[in-house]
């Protein structure tokens, strides 16, 4: 895989997902380099001088009233490092931790944080040989940005903490040496640069929102089998009445249905066998396209902030040190609880959805969808274990955002939470995925109680896929490993990449 070039400027959400999980390698612009070399030239005038900027030759936080000298401004920063990284939990995954590191290199190739080049391509040097810090999740308030994790993240570039190499956990020195990455010694501005900001959330919540994309898309075609497999009034979906009530999302979902259900004899038409159908079938586009347009706000709010400067103070181009707030997390915890609440919603209606396939009490197919029930249980507990899930995605989609608690002897008095938000969507995000797995299973089930009728276009692909992958359950087995096979169709894209094949999904 070729170099990617950063300039700060236009990361895209495609990028992150190369350097983070395709180990694509990165390297500065020139014109990165250059603007980086001269917001260094300020903060080294500013200590040269003796100036009395924030950060740069006073302390942090409440400490900011604190001179120092010019001697100890070195020390202050290798300081501020190891006293900050306190963060608790498992550690953050490697594809989240890569990203992290992106993160913090795009903003800082803006040329607006006084940092030294040498300092910015030791940690270039680390993404590109793969020494990936150890960064627990817990710990930080979301501003002053991701102080907690973000220290953790600058330990090994001082021979400090641990490190992941070539699959070992060592310390971040001994990682260092192996990858033959010398360590850096920390001067003016340099610790700040590195850990005020929000690259933790970003990171954490935009692989998210990616996987997001990949999950909407498959809740499509999840309920588009149910829709077969029910014999699903197909009407509802006709873009006439979508288009007088244009939500985007609405609309390109209705589209979606349509597409994918196309050539079918097991939809039917209004009045053919009833007169409407439950709102979990005719109301997919209203419920499933409010979810895409929460995902694509969100999308919008993100592909601004992997492009922004979150760093304080600011060197500005004309000499001047700004401090400011743009570490604060706000625009990030609002757009991941918001995604939280949307994935959440997408799990509720392909529960219900599942309720209906295996209730015989709801439709005309044998209970919980197996031949010789007593003996056997069929699907029986598949709803009960997606109930489940669902109920802890109500737990977990309450905001973190709507919390603060004061900091640093009340000087960092309101923040934002969204290092939580982000990890919270992550696990939202994973029960979804088992929750349509289940739903698509059970359709792939209820289908195969049919005969003589006719897949869609798209659904025909989605069915073929399962089921070569998961056979028709006669008797009862061991669910959860048919499950497992099911879910690893979501997980890994490779249901929706079998239905693209034939049917482009919109979002």
């Amino acid at each position: 895989m070729g170099e990617m070039i950063i300039n700060g400027n236009d990361l895209t959400l495609g990028q992150i997902v190369k350097v983070a999980r395709e180990n694509c390698k990165i390297n500065l612009s020139d014109e990165a380099k250059d603007k980086i070399n001269k917001s260094r030239k300020i903060i080294d005038d500013i200590v040269e001088n003796e100036k009395v900027v924030y950060g740069v030759t006073t302390g942090f936080g409440k400490f900011s009233e604190v001179s120092i000298s010019h001697d100890d401004c070195k020390t202050l920063q290798k300081n501020l490092i190891i006293s900050h990284a306190c963060g608790y939990g498992k550690s953050f995954s490697k594809d989240v931790v890569r990203t992290i590191m992106l993160l913090r290199i795009n903003t800082l190739a803006k040329g607006y944080s006084g940092i030294r080049l040498e300092t910015l391509n030791t940690l270039i040097d680390m993404i590109n040989k793969g020494v990936h810090p150890v960064i627990p999740e817990k710990g930080s308030l979301g501003a002053s940005g991701d102080l907690a994790p973000l220290a953790h993240m600058v330990l090994p570039m001082l021979g400090e903490g641990e490190a992941e190499y070539n699959g070992k956990i060592m310390s971040g020195k001994e990682a260092m040496k192996e990858a033959g990455i010398d360590t850096v010694d920390l001067i003016a501005k340099e610790g700040l640069a590195l850990i005020n900001g929000t690259p933790v959330m970003t990171a954490a919540g935009a692989l998210v929102l990616y996987d997001s994309i990949n999950v909407i898309k498959t809740a499509d075609i999840a309920a588009s089998l149910s829709v077969e497999a029910l014999r699903g009034i197909k009407d509802a979906y006709d873009l006439r009445l979508h288009k007088i009530r244009p939500h985007k999302g609405q609309i390109v979902t209705a589209e979606n249905l349509l597409n994918l259900i196309e050539g079918s004899s097991y939809a039917t038409k209004q009045g053919e066998i009833r007169v409407q159908d439950a709102y979990t079938l005719r109301c997919i586009p209203q419920v499933h396209g409010a979810s895409k347009d929460a995902v694509n706000y969100v999308k919008d709010k993100v592909d601004i902030e992997i492009n922004s400067v979150t760093d304080n103070p600011i060197v500005t181009k004309e000499g001047d040190v700004i401090s400011g707030g743009n570490f604060h997390g706000q625009p990030m915890a609002l757009s991941f609880d918001f995604l939280g609440i949307a994935l959440s919603e997408i799990a509720n209606i392909s529960e219900r959805r599942l309720e209906r396939l295996i209730n015989y009490q709801l439709n005309d197919l044998p209970p919980f969808l197996v031949k010789h029930g007593g003996l056997n249980s069929g699907f029986m507990i598949t709803q009960y274990a997606a109930a489940s899930l669902v109920s802890e995605n109500k737990v977990l989609a309450h905001p973190a955002s709507v919390d603060s608690i004061p900091s640093s002897a009340n000087q960092e008095d309101h923040v934002s939470m969204g290092t939580i938000a982000a990890r919270k969507s992550g696990e939202i995000l994973r029960n979804v995925q088992r929750v349509l797995a289940t739903e698509i299973m059970a359709a792939c089930q209820a289908i195969d109680f049919r005969e003589g009728f006719k897949l869609g276009k798209g659904t025909q692909k989605a069915y073929d896929l399962v089921r070569k992958n998961v056979q028709f359950i006669e008797n009862d087995k061991v669910m959860y490993r048919e499950l497992d096979k099911c879910t690893k169709l979501l997980e890994n894209g490779e249901l929706v990449k079998a239905v693209e094949e034939e049917v482009k999904l919109l979002y």
